[in-house]
Formats: structure tokens, sequence, C-alpha cells
């Protein structure tokens, strides 16, 4: 059985305290996964079935599980004939895959087919099955707006795996003896001993994870998404469709007015979606690389930043960079340090703070 682990450094919750990110706790089907309020999940071992929902909902790629990558999966899937997803064949669960991987198989293998036949009598099917569900209809949502070919179709196939063949002799046993498998008998007792402490395992942020928090990562699954799309024929037309549709990416729209350029949103932006130039003079958005986390909308304290209710296909096949706002780069009478504004402000960000907190402390009101 598969066990899941959690990359500190690359979970959203570790970029800023505001972060209200729990899909991995919602989608966990035996509660192996709590949230509540600690900085990061923390997760019951043996509570773990590792039925790969939670990696695959998580939209930094933040949790993994040990002996199964959908990444290694997609290549060997796309290399082989074959056409079935199912459970009891090639994935832990179908829930396993996220709706990036769905529509890089589909429009590359034309047409894939879940096996839903042994759902019904499945234990996390309460939280597994409306998941695959839902992946499903968004992924043939896309690949329609697309006009693309492919599809995603589901059938009771249940799918049984024949036996294994097992080691005829002594000799092929101790011949597949070899130092990586000693390893591999190592990590699996040290599996086994997680999985035996019934409990909730707190994860902190290390030194070696508060180095790599700052860093801008593309997520595997966006790799293939755009390297896949980019394989197949552009659309006749480029359509508009609903982006409450989508789950993995976004377009956004800032409010000008209520802005205060204070530089967190792309600053705590984990895939670097949300970017600045040099001067911190303007705040660029790429939909090419929104994973649609949701932490710039949690750390923008005017909640200036809002989804759009809609999002061009064309930034599937021809993405580009757009400009949210741009702002004036002054220099601070008080302090003297350059800063950002789209206002005729005199002082910086801080300064302005701190002498309204002065005001406010002498009794002096902004009139006198």
């Amino acid at each position: 059985m598969s066990i899941i682990s959690l990359s500190a450094s690359k979970c959203v919750r570790s970029l800023a305290r505001e972060s209200s990110c729990n899909k991995c706790e919602l989608i966990c089907p035996t509660e192996a996964i709590v949230v509540a309020n600690n900085p990061l999940p923390s997760i019951n071992f043996s509570a773990c079935v590792g039925c790969g929902a939670c990696d695959a909902i998580c939209p930094s790629e933040a949790l993994s599980l040990d002996n199964f990558s959908a990444s290694e999966f997609f290549f060997e899937f796309i290399d082989s004939d074959e056409n079935l997803i199912s459970c009891a064949k090639n994935v832990p669960c179908i829930s396993a895959l996220s709706v990036e991987y769905i529509i890089s198989l589909a429009a590359l293998k034309k047409e894939i087919v879940f096996d839903m036949g042994h759902c019904d009598s499945c234990a996390i099917a309460h939280k597994c099955k409306p998941q695959i569900l839902k992946n499903y209809e968004e992924a043939n949502y896309v690949l329609e707006a697309m006009e693309s070919q492919s599809k995603v179709t589901l059938e009771d196939v249940c799918y049984e795996a024949k036996e294994k063949e097992k080691l005829s002799n002594r000799r092929e046993f101790f011949s597949s003896i070899t130092l990586g498998n000693v390893a591999k008998a190592k990590y699996s007792f040290e599996s086994e001993v997680k999985r035996a402490t019934d409990e909730l395992v707190e994860h902190t942020l290390q030194k070696e994870d508060i180095a790599l928090l700052r860093k801008k990562r593309i997520t595997h699954r966006r790799k293939l998404l755009y390297s896949s799309i980019k394989r197949v024929q552009k659309p006749s037309t480029y359509h508009i469709i609903d982006a409450n549709e989508l789950s993995f990416t976004s377009a956004k729209l800032l409010d000008e007015s209520s802005c205060t350029a204070c530089q967190m949103c792309y600053r705590v932006c984990p895939s670097g979606a949300l970017s600045s130039d040099i001067k911190n003079s303007k705040i660029d958005f790429d939909p090419l690389l929104c994973i649609r986390c949701g932490i710039c909308h949690d750390v923008c304290e005017p909640k200036s930043i809002t989804l759009s209710g809609t999002y061009r296909v064309k930034e599937f096949f021809e993405p580009a960079v757009q400009n949210l706002v741009s702002f004036k780069v002054r220099r601070c009478d008080e302090c003297n340090i350059i800063f950002s504004t789209n206002r005729d402000d005199k002082m910086c960000y801080r300064c302005k703070a701190e002498e309204e907190e002065a005001r406010e402390l002498w009794g002096i009101s902004e009139d006198m």
C-alpha cells in the first residue's frame, strides 16, 4: 500500500498564515489529513489508504505517494496501447489523476476509459467517486471547448488483475537481491513503522525548507498539459468559457483604486503567475502559470484581486502575460526609499501607516 508524504516547502500554507487552502483535508476519504488551525497539514499515516486523491487535488504538488507518480504513469500510459485506467490495473485510484493529467492523456490518446466498475463496492467511494466524476466532467468540458475530438468515457469494466507470477526457484530469488532492493526494503520497513503510529504527525518547516520558500515552481502536471496541447490542432475559434468550471487555472481581475501596491500577492505566488519588474512598478499575470491555489486572494487585505467569471481558451494555445496594474515609482519624503503607488502619495506605505498610528496615539486628526 502507498503512503503519502508532504513536502513542506511546496505547500501554499507555508507561504502565508492567511492561506485558507485545505483541499487535501476535504478530499481525504479516511480523514487521515487534518489542517484545522495548523500552519501545515498533519497526517495520520495509519489511517492513510494511499488513494492519491490528495496528491491530485493539491495545487502545488506538495503531496506525493511513495510508490506512484502521476508523471511516470503518464509516460508509461502514453507509450502503451492501453486506454483503460482502472484502480485494479494501473492506478491506486482514478482520483489520483488530476484534471490536467486527464486532459493531457485524452488529448494524446484520443480516448481514455475510466473503469468505474469497482466504485460501488469501494470503502472510499463516498469521497473519491464524486471527485472522479467532477474531473471527468471538467476534462470533457475543456476538450470540447478546445474543439478536440478526444474524450473521456466511463464504463463498468470491473477489470480483474491476473495473479503475479512467483519466483520459481531460490536462484531467481537470490538474484533479485540487490543493493537497490535492500534500500527499497529498508524504506518499506520505515513506511510500515509510520503506518503503525496511530496518531497525527505534525509537519513543520525545516531550515532546508525555508531556503526553498521563495523558489517559483511550475508543476509537472502543468508542463505536461501545455506540452500535450502543443501537439493537438488549434480550434477554429477561441471560445470564451465559464471560469467557474475550471479548477486548475484562472483569469484575474484587479481593482486599481483599492490596490495599495503592497507587493504581497506576487511575492507569495508559488508559481510566478503574478510578477513584477525590478522597480516593482507593475503587476503582471500569466494564466499559463496560475495553479488556482488562491493564496494571492488570501493575502490581499483590500481584496483588490478577484477571479474573472470567464476564461479564454486562447490561453491554452497562445498564452500571453497580462498587465493587471501599473504603478508610479516615487521616493518617500520621510524615509527616502523608493516605493510604488497608484495614487499621489508622498510617503511610502510603511511610513504612512506609522504616521496614521502616531496620529491616533496622539489624538491628532488628519485635518489638523
